[in-house]
Parts: C-alpha cells; sequence; structure tokens
C-alpha cells in the first residue's frame, strides 16, 4: 500500500493515493486530569498493555541553542514500575530543545541546591522530584523546577495519579517544563495512531507519541490504511479493506463503535476531516475517476470539490479550514495543489522536483510537509515555508512516506525503512534532531499521523 504510486484512475488508485509549572490549585489541575487508559476501554478492555520500546534519540548536526538541563532521579521511583525521570529526559531531548546533564543522586523536590556547583556542571536549568505510594493505591508524584542561571525556584506541583497513568504523569510533566522553559506547548502527553502489519496481518494501533501504551483499535486479515484523527481527538477515520474493497470508517475511540461513512460504488478513500470535525474530505471515484469529495461525518450531505480527469486525492485541510491542499497528476505528474474548502480553481503549490505527494499543514499554516522523489527512487521528507515557497529536505534515509505534524508544530512523524523494515521517526523541522521508534517485534509500522491535543 505505497504511497508512491498515483496509478489509473480505476479503483485501485485511491487505494494506493491513500495509502499515504508553578504550584497552583490550576497548574495541578492540569497534570490530576490523567485517566488516558479508560479511554480505549471499550476497544481494548481486558487486554494487557504491553511494556512497548522507547523512541532511541538520533542526535545529528546540532546547534548550540538547545537548554542544558539536569533531571535527577526521583526519589522512591523504583516503587512506581516507571523511570519516572528517564521518560522526561527522553522527552526533552527528543524534543530538540534540550541537552542533558547527569543528575544528582539523592535530590528531591525539596533540596536546596548549590547553584554555583550546577553552574560549574553547565546546567542551566535543574529539576528534581519524589514518588510516594498513597493509603489509596495511588502515588503522589511531585517535581520542582529550577533556573539554575538565575537562581531561582521556577516552582513545583503535586500530582496524585494511578499506577496505570504514571507513564502520562511523567509526559505532563515534561510538557510543564517544556512550556515553562521555551515559551511554547509540549506535545509528550499526545499521541500517535499508525498501521501495524505483521505478516498478512494488519492493525491499526494508538500509542503515546513516546510509543509506550500501544492498544489495538482494530486488526484485520485485509490492509487498513490512512488513519486519520478527528480534531477533539476522540475518532479516527480509516480505510479497512475487510470487505475487500475501500471502505471509509471512523471509530470512536471511547466506545470502540464504528460506522460506515463511505462505501460507494469504486472507491473510498484518504479521509481527512475538516477543522470543524463535522465534515471530512476524501477521494471517491463514485463517479468515475478518483475526484475529492466533502462529506459529513454521518455520511451525509456527499458534495464533490474537484471536475477533472486526473486522480485528485490525499486531502488535507489548511488549520483555519479555508483551504484544502490535495495531490493532484493533473499536470502530468503528481503535483501538491491547493483551493478553497467548498471548491474552486486549484492552484499549484510545489514546482521543485517533479513528483510530491502526502502534505501536511502546520497547526500555524505556516509550514508544509511533504515527500518529494529525487532521482529514480529516492523519497525525501520536505519541509516548505509557504509564505516564501522555500524548501527543505531533512532527512537522509531513501524511502520517506506519511510526514505528520505535532499539535505544537515543532516535531513531525513520518515513516520510513530502516535494517529492512518500516519504521516510524519523528524529526525536528530542521532535521537536526530525529529519534526512531525501536520495536521489539518484526513488524513493519507505518502511515502515522499525530494526534490532537486532549485526550
Amino acid at each position: 500500500m505505497s504511497t508512491k504510486t498515483i496509478a489509473s484512475s480505476s479503483g485501485v488508485a485511491a487505494q494506493a493515493d491513500a495509502a499515504t509549572p508553578s504550584q497552583t490549585p490550576s497548574s495541578s489541575r492540569n497534570l490530576a486530569a490523567l485517566t488516558r487508559r479508560s479511554l480505549l476501554g471499550g476497544v481494548a478492555a481486558g487486554m494487557a498493555l504491553p511494556t512497548w520500546a522507547q523512541f532511541r534519540v538520533e542526535i545529528a548536526g546540532v546547534g548550540a541553542s538547545r537548554v542544558p538541563i539536569a533531571i535527577s532521579d526521583f526519589r522512591d521511583e523504583t516503587s512506581t514500575g516507571q523511570p519516572l525521570a528517564a521518560i522526561i529526559r527522553a522527552d526533552l531531548e527528543r524534543s530538540g530543545q534540550f541537552s542533558m546533564v547527569p543528575g544528582q543522586a539523592g535530590m528531591t523536590e525539596t533540596s536546596a541546591p548549590q547553584f554555583v556547583d550546577w553552574r560549574a556542571r553547565a546546567a542551566d536549568a535543574l529539576v528534581a522530584g519524589s514518588a510516594t505510594r498513597l493509603a489509596d493505591g495511588r502515588f503522589d508524584v511531585r517535581y520542582r523546577l529550577w533556573d539554575v542561571v538565575k537562581g531561582t525556584d521556577l516552582g513545583s506541583e503535586s500530582v496524585p495519579v494511578v499506577p496505570a497513568d504514571l507513564r502520562l504523569a511523567a509526559h505532563k510533566i515534561a510538557d510543564a517544563i517544556y512550556q515553562k522553559l521555551t515559551g511554547d506547548r509540549g506535545v509528550f502527553a499526545t499521541r500517535l495512531v499508525y498501521v501495524n502489519k505483521a505478516g498478512p496481518r494488519y492493525s491499526l494501533r494508538v500509542a503515546d507519541a513516546d510509543g509506550e501504551g500501544e492498544q489495538t483499535v482494530l486488526a484485520s486479515p485485509e490492509a487498513i490504511i490512512s488513519p486519520a484523527w478527528s480534531p477533539d481527538g476522540n475518532e479516527i477515520a480509516y480505510v479497512s479493506f475487510e470487505t475487500r474493497k475501500a471502505v471509509v470508517w471512523i471509530q470512536d475511540l471511547r466506545s470502540g463503535r464504528r460506522r460506515k461513512i463511505a462505501d460507494f460504488r469504486g472507491s473510498n478513500s484518504a479521509p481527512a476531516f475538516a477543522p470543524s470535525g463535522q465534515q471530512l474530505a476524501m477521494t471517491l471515484s463514485r463517479e468515475g475517476g478518483s475526484q475529492l469529495f466533502l462529506i459529513n461525518k454521518d455520511g451525509s450531505g456527499v458534495k464533490r470539490l474537484t471536475q477533472s480527469s486526473a486522480i485528485d486525492t490525499e486531502p488535507v485541510f489548511s488549520p483555519d479550514g479555508a483551504t484544502i491542499f490535495f495531490v493532484s497528476d493533473r499536470g502530468g505528474a503528481p503535483q501538491i495543489y491547493k483551493m478553497p474548502a467548498s471548491g474552486g480553481n486549484p492552484e499549484r503549490v510545489t514546482f521543485s522536483g517533479n513528483y510530491n505527494i502526502s502534505p501536511s499543514i502546520s497547526p500555524d499554516g505556516r509550514t508544509m510537509a511533504y515527500i518529494t522523489r529525487v532521482g529514480g527512487g529516492t523519497f525525501k521528507l520536505c519541509v516548505m515555508d509557504l509564505g516564501s515557497g522555500q524548501v527543505q529536505q531533512i532527512t537522509d534515509t531513501s524511502d520517506d512516506e506519511s510526514p505528520s505534524f505535532a499539535p505544537n508544530g515543532k516535531l513531525i512523524v513520518y515513516a520510513t525503512r530502516a535494517g529492512g523494515r518500516d519504521v516510524l521517526m519523528t524529526s525536528t523541522l530542521d532535521g537536526k534532531v530525529k529519534a526512531k521508534l525501536a520495536t521489539p517485534t518484526v513488524a513493519d509500522i507505518r502511515e502515522p499521523a499525530w494526534g490532537p491535543y486532549g485526550n
């Protein structure tokens, strides 16, 4: 199911196209709302949550702008069964904004650090904490953040959390540290959806942004492609071939219930939610060829958007919902175009290279990630400044696919080929910091989509 083939306008074409912290009550409430494990209860009831591999951070070409931070192991974190400090370190390092300085054993959030000593260690920031088991079985996870350069206390928080959500608590703490020190919102507590292929079987899976907490949404002996998040993060649209044809479904992650929304004659593919969450754009061949349509999330109100003899596919909305970016071979080879979300005359966006596919638009609407073919068969992840049109290739791999922006726009997740397998990578927008999702299985992992803030 490669995204790198735009075939004829038959039903097979659409299948190919689509594969593609201060200590305040308010901040404590933000971290206390930790109930993620129940979100997929209707899907995975009774399933054990597997321990999955961490992203492995691979630093390349790093500049001098990273903040050196020391994060000491939390006191008694071994009693939790989760390496809390290590999770926070990995999150922050993966962001490309931080470098790690060794912590100090025995430090907690109540310690009085000697800032002169930490400056001598070249640390600009310092974190320490503890984890205490409560009488009701929960853990009270506490931490404090210091600005070493200024010698000031930047605040602390206390997070009572059930054992199943200890990793989520660590991700939330990493988010709070990231926001305090950079001014931008973190994404470590968000989630990914992707397709797992093991032998002849496919599964649609959701995991935390570091690859842990993986749960299966749907398993099938037939292909599953093109997962897309709803704006609220509660639903996923995808294409399933379980009936031996491409059909678009929407699945509620809270209840596990799913419904068909596009099962028309021909192929139904490449769903993308509008920012309102009430409509989707997708590719249908019900009227001949592969063209773009709008459809309500209940399957009603089908409206054709493009009128061409070409293959039009892979639609994505701009963050404001006013524009749809898509791929078309109307000029003789696949290129990325844009048009008003209500339809209208398309305008070509990509001009560098003769094969450009899989657009993804950053949350601020200023940047587009996409895949370009270089030479005869090398596929690279690129980013384009939509204002200036300036393009930069940011990967050194040769088989990249399916880019998707993190909800803060600072990272991109994409699929690529490594060691003979399909794997997932994240990258900063300049390509200098990458992280590979290393799994203990021999499955291929492809078609990632980074979920929104929310759940």
